[in-house]
């Protein structure tokens, strides 16, 4: 979340780039900056009474050598008041920080000068693209249909098991699948990304603390009995590691990689954009976390595009980037950059990477910090990425190479496979 300090340095720049995003923060930066005013009234008269509270009871002890119990019981009984003024006042001072954190809590992120204006993704801006488009011929197949030819994801045996959007991989399809997870994770790791395998399932103060909450409910799984929430992704759990974390400024940048499953609702989706593998309610995904000091960071986030670009060409698939309009990014980052690759039988882009940076967004809700050589500490700069999410990969690449003969796999992936065709 925005700190209390970004938004009284110059609340109308703050204003102003969030209507960018299509967000109006006049009343809730308003809202702020007045109970912060009542705020710091309050903590003056707590000062000022503490103040004359540290004064009597200086003299009370002076009093009662003096023999002046009189004055000395009215003093005790003037210390009795002032604490309880005090306790009235500390009562005042925690309702107007939990306002203050409310409103901050309901204030997206906002957008670095770099992003452009726009209300949705028809106002993205292609930055840079690569590939060549396969031409296939009239009769290619979408990969649904690939999948159920071949018999290698059956997405009605997943909806019998569990319902629709949690698809079965089988024989080439599940060996191709891990075989993908495999080639990512080993390019982070070549990349200097540590390893780590995360639960799956979070408490709220990791949802807090990544931004899932209290913005996404309806779209995570929850265990209600525990209370506990399933990943939409594993940059949740990675995040959540340096939570209430103070970094020496040395050991920067932390580069961390984890495969997981990935759980969505994805409530309200509906029609073709939903068809097999386009959006489902369990993927797998590769994710790539870095934790920087602010002024490494946007060198750090060229690197990670730089990053998912290579694995794109390595697998041989069309692919564009886009800079993420205002109005079509999410709450918590500053500026996002999506990967898509074209699926040549459905003739359409689908996305399959999100690379970006939350700046100091997320550190402030984790208080992540590092501190530097001065002694002072300081909050992080977040960033993560897809590197990649599997599903629409698999369909690109399952659409993108078939022929006559079956789907050809990409040679970099056929060390991990184990087979070069799907026939």
């Amino acid at each position: 979340m925005l700190t209390l300090q970004q938004i009284k340095e110059n609340p109308q720049l703050i204003i102003e780039r969030l209507a960018v995003k299509g967000f109006d923060a006049n009343e809730p930066i308003n809202n702020v900056l007045a109970l912060d005013n009542d705020r710091r009234k309050l903590q003056l008269q707590n000062d000022t009474l503490a103040a004359q509270l540290n004064k009597l009871a200086a003299s009370i002890g002076a009093l009662m050598k003096q023999g002046q119990k009189e004055e000395a019981e009215n003093a005790k009984a003037e210390v009795a008041k002032i604490k309880e003024e005090q306790k009235t006042i500390a009562d005042q001072l925690a309702v107007a920080e939990d306002a203050i954190r409310d409103i901050l809590l309901s204030v997206p992120n906002v957008p670095c000068d770099m992003v452009p204006k726009g209300t949705s993704a028809a106002d993205n801006v292609v930055e840079k693209d690569g590939g060549i488009i396969p031409d296939l011929p009239a009769d290619a197949l979408p990969h649904w249909d690939l999948c159920k030819k071949y018999n290698i994801i059956d997405f009605d045996l997943g909806v019998k098991i569990t319902g629709a959007g949690f698809p079965v991989y089988i024989g080439k399809g599940a060996r191709l699948q891990r075989a993908l997870i495999q080639f990512f994770l080993n390019k982070a790791s070549d990349a200097g990304y540590l390893e780590i395998q995360p639960p799956y399932v979070v408490n709220e103060a990791s949802g807090y603390g990544t931004g899932q909450l209290p913005d996404k409910e309806g779209q995570m799984y929850l265990v209600n009995e525990d209370k506990l929430y399933l990943i939409p992704t594993a940059e949740v759990p990675v995040t959540n590691i340096y939570r209430d974390v103070i970094i020496p400024e040395s050991e920067l940048p932390k580069k961390n990689c984890a495969y997981s499953a990935c759980f969505r609702r994805e409530a309200g989706s509906y029609g073709k954009d939903v068809r097999g593998l386009n959006r489902l309610h369990q993927f797998d995904k590769v994710e790539i976390v870095r934790i920087e000091r602010p002024e490494d960071s946007y060198a750090a986030l060229e690197e990670m595009k730089n990053h998912v670009q290579g694995l794109l060409e390595e697998l041989g698939l069309p692919w564009h980037i886009l800079r993420l309009c205002g109005g079509d990014m999410s709450f918590t980052s500053a500026i996002t950059f999506d990967f898509e690759v074209y699926s040549a039988a459905q003739k359409r882009w689908l996305e399959v990477s999100s690379v970006s940076n939350f700046e100091t967004y997320q550190a402030n809700r984790l208080k992540c910090r590092y501190r530097g050589a001065d002694k002072k500490t300081r909050l992080c700069h977040t960033l993560n990425g897809s590197a990649l999410a599997l599903p629409r990969i698999m369909a690109a690449l399952l659409e993108n190479n078939q022929t006559p003969q079956g789907i050809v796999v990409p040679e970099c992936l056929r060390p991990y496979t184990g087979f070069d065709i799907i026939d």
